[in-house]
């Protein structure tokens, strides 16, 4: 299941492996957290010698957390309720489009996928991480409702940003997504592409369960 930023990938991804008794694991964590780790160990993401180094070196492993999803543990650290920090979050992109940090996650990826019976989400699952998956699935809607869903997490959470500056950003990581050379976002050809702004989030994970129902 891919789709740009807060499209509602981890919300219809956990119903949905939870109606359907899998796991889900949504792919943006593992470089949240390996961007976690390159803040900790001072590397920017312009010294891509030292950042591949850095993610040949580091262990990311992942455990059965809560409600169904996997957590991370970066060299035996749960960090699971740092990724979303203003640092990370700000780091991410620039980390994520290091082509030889993406082919070190991309492999981790495979591997997890392996265990079957899993969801998993990102933005480049159906094109190059399981290019051969029965059910590939293209989430969208417009910036502007996606901006509104991600205020709302932020005010949740406690952070005190402007929805004009929500927009923005959300508006650059999508630029830096579709347009990065490695891994752009883009829905597979033979992906379902199903408009998140006028559906319900249960009406979203009802009409993806009766896609998997008919494989």
């Amino acid at each position: 299941m891919d789709g740009p930023v807060a499209v509602g990938k981890s919300s219809v991804g956990l119903l949905l492996a939870k109606k359907l008794g899998y796991i889900f694991f949504d792919t943006g964590a593992m470089y949240r957290a390996f961007t976690w780790k390159s803040i900790k160990a001072g590397v920017l993401p312009e010294n891509e010698v030292d950042l591949c180094r850095l993610a040949e070196n580091s262990e990311i492993h992942f455990i059965p957390g809560k409600e169904g999803c996997l957590s991370i543990l970066v060299d035996g650290r749960n960090i699971m309720d740092e990724l979303f920090s203003p640092q990370v979050e700000k780091a991410v992109p620039a980390v994520a489009k290091v082509a030889e940090v993406r082919r070190i996650m991309v492999n981790k990826q495979r591997e997890i996928a392996q265990r079957g019976k899993i969801i998993m989400a990102g933005r480049d699952i159906g094109t190059v991480v399981l290019p051969e998956a029965d059910l590939k699935i293209f989430l969208t809607a417009s910036a502007e409702e996606r901006a509104k869903r991600r205020y709302q997490e932020l005010l949740e959470r406690g952070e005190s940003l402007s929805l004009d500056a929500v927009l923005a950003d959300l508006i650059r990581r999508d630029e830096l997504d579709i347009h990065r050379s490695v891994s752009p976002l883009k829905p597979a050809d033979d992906a379902i592409i199903i408009d998140t702004g006028a559906l319900s989030l249960q009406e979203v994970v009802d009409k993806i369960y009766a896609l998997v129902l008919n494989l």
